[in-house]
């Protein structure tokens, strides 16, 4: 008994740092992934780096991109942050 009020502690931690640290965190990463796996030629992005550029071709690990006066660059597909809302600027 005096074992488990000394544990206690240690366990109401855990279960605070489970609930404020560690399950958004994987919310995030599991949504980052589900964002990355639905990339489509068309779709305005931003990597990593913060360059902002239009998907032109897609391939299983790499997604090829469009930035200004039709530069194409090619990208891992976890370089992806985000999808720019909004219709193709470039």
């Amino acid at each position: 008994m005096d074992t488990l009020i000394g544990l206690s502690p240690i366990l109401l931690m855990f279960v605070v740092l489970w609930f404020f640290i560690i399950r958004p965190a994987q919310k995030r990463q599991k949504a980052t992934a589900n964002m990355q796996s639905s990339l489509k030629r068309g779709d305005r992005i931003v990597t990593v780096g913060g360059l902002h550029a239009l998907v032109d071709a897609l391939d299983d690990a790499t997604v090829f991109v469009t930035i200004a006066d039709g530069t194409r660059l090619q990208f891992e597909r976890a370089a992806i942050t985000r999808i720019v809302d909004g219709s193709p600027k470039l």
